[in-house]
């Protein structure tokens, strides 16, 4: 299968609009870093002081994790710093993902944007939903089920079916190195904590959000970039949906502009603070009424939730 239309930032941009859009800041990519632990602290630091206002943290904390995440995704396409190896130091070291096993994964994404040989197909292929199945998906988020699926049920499953005879510790040892990264922040955090009596803090204000409000915001971010998107889709401005966030989204749901995908998926190497101004290029020059979008993630989940409750029962 060939590879999936590409963009000519030249079909938009003339050099002198385009050098600005592409170029990367050696500090901006950083202080997004920074801001987004600052945040986490912040946020860590008045449910300590005001225990009251925890759930609140949760959903701040969990968008964080969830910018993290977004911002070691800028470091896969080379984009948070111009050095590349201050790139993938700071990816690496200072987010929360593994950038070695991501890159190649979400490139082929983007290689294959929406055709069969793209490995995120199965996160759009089954929408339209139901509203049912859509809230049933929600609560299993909330709930720390879907976090348990991908985390650790797979261990689980391991050691459960273990032949007889079979030694444990090779199992907990591969899980042990697979999981350093989490495991270390535990450790430590514990350690800083607990001497003054907060040893609750990482299972409340780290592992909590990581479990109930990352995943559920993970998800509502998935559909609105690709649900409800054609497979084999020729056009490249419509591989992907850029949807508009209120203030309130982007502090709970879409920190750091990933809300503009539309834009990304056509200039995957701009850095995510410049994809507000492409956007904003892109509707002078009469460009944006082509481009898949949506004006409220409200509109997406309904769109993403429409399938009649009797064709879902029929099929």
């Amino acid at each position: 299968m060939p590879a999936a239309a590409r963009v000519d930032p030249k079909t938009y941009f003339s050099p002198e609009e385009w050098a600005p859009l592409a170029r990367r800041s050696p500090w901006k990519g950083p202080a997004l870093v920074a801001h987004a632990w600052a945040v986490i602290l912040a946020a860590g630091a008045m449910a300590v002081a005001w225990p009251i206002t925890i759930p609140l943290a949760i959903a701040i904390i969990g968008a964080r994790q969830l910018g993290l995440a977004i911002l070691m995704h800028d470091a896969a396409h080379g984009a948070l710093h111009p050095d590349l190896k201050v790139n993938d130091w700071v990816g690496n070291h200072l987010t929360t993902g593994d950038l070695k096993a991501y890159r190649p994964y979400h490139l082929g994404h983007h290689k294959y944007a929406q055709q069969p040989e793209d490995p995120d197909l199965g996160l759009s292929a089954p929408f339209p939903i139901t509203r049912v199945s859509l809230r049933r998906k929600v609560v299993r988020d909330l709930t720390g089920q879907t976090y348990y699926k991908l985390k650790w049920s797979g261990l689980v499953k391991r050691i459960s079916q273990r032949k007889p005879g079979e030694p444990l510790w090779p199992i907990l040892k591969d899980a042990v190195v697979r999981r350093r990264r989490f495991l270390g922040g535990m450790v430590a955090t514990v350690a800083l904590t607990a001497p003054f009596g907060l040893w609750w803090v990482w299972p409340v204000l780290w592992l909590a959000p990581q479990a109930t409000w990352l995943p559920m915001i993970t998800r509502l971010r998935n559909i609105a970039e690709h649900a409800c998107v054609a497979q084999g889709e020729p056009d490249p401005l419509r591989h992907a949906r850029s949807t508009h966030a209120n203030i309130l989204e982007r502090a709970f749901l879409a920190p750091y502009w990933v809300n503009y995908h539309c834009e990304h998926h056509m200039f995957m190497h701009v850095p995510c603070y410049n994809l507000p101004r492409t956007q904003r290029l892109l509707k002078q020059k009469g460009a944006f009424q082509a481009m898949l979008s949506a004006k409220s993630y409200v509109e997406v989940l309904r769109l993403a939730s429409s399938r009649p409750e009797r064709l879902a029962a029929a099929a």
